[in-house]
């Protein structure tokens, strides 16, 4: 699977998106310019395509294909480098043999899709926010974590959603991280509060 989990610990500030490989079956048929929700599909998008797969000790698993993996690396470093005002990440439906790009809509960054994409199915979403702008604001909630440590609040990951809808904040007290971080950030700051376990690296039993 492409980056199905690009992690940057929240001990070393990190920022942590999420990319799985999951069907959408909402926008099935739809034409290349129409994707229920906004945005629109490559023309590569009107051929089916069978999935491809790899057998790894005695399981069989999915495989992104070369062609469209190396689109999307070619998407996630320009969004990134380029149209950072726009980008917000991408995840890849390795079943669909798609990529699926969110973004604020640009249409600068929206013609460097098209021409990236070539053959390969390209799915672009709206996103609420983009990777420029969730950005500053995990590096914010990185930055106030010995605040929030010296008011014994539990926040255990911070981290970037990769479809644009805001910061993901880990918490083991959800309503009082709630509470207490839009009473200091803003009723409208782009945060997501998720209930989580304590903090445990990755690779841990």
């Amino acid at each position: 699977m492409y980056r199905d989990r690009m992690l940057r610990l929240l001990l070393a500030g990190a920022l942590v998106m999420t990319a799985p490989a999951c069907g959408e079956g909402d926008d099935a048929g739809a034409r290349p310019a129409d994707v229920p929700g906004g945005g629109w599909r490559t023309p590569g998008c009107e051929f089916n395509r069978p999935a491809q797969y790899t057998t790894v000790g005695g399981r069989r698993m999915p495989v992104t294909p070369p062609r469209l993996a190396a689109v999307m690396e070619l998407i996630d470093r320009t969004g990134r480098e380029r149209f950072a005002d726009s980008f917000a990440g991408l995840e890849v439906d390795q079943a669909k043999v798609r990529a699926v790009v969110f973004r604020v809509p640009d249409a600068a960054f929206d013609d460097f899709i098209r021409a990236s994409a070539e053959d390969t199915c390209v799915v672009v979403r709206d996103a609420a926010h983009a990777v420029s702008e969730l950005t500053t604001w995990h590096d914010r909630l990185v930055a106030d974590l010995p605040y929030w440590s010296a008011r014994e609040l539990s926040i255990t990951t911070v981290g970037s959603r990769h479809d644009g809808s805001g910061v993901e904040v880990g918490t083991r007290e959800l309503e009082r991280t709630r509470q207490e971080l839009l009473a200091r950030y803003g009723e409208h700051a782009p945060l997501v509060f998720v209930e989580e376990g304590p903090f445990r690296p990755l690779g841990s039993g």
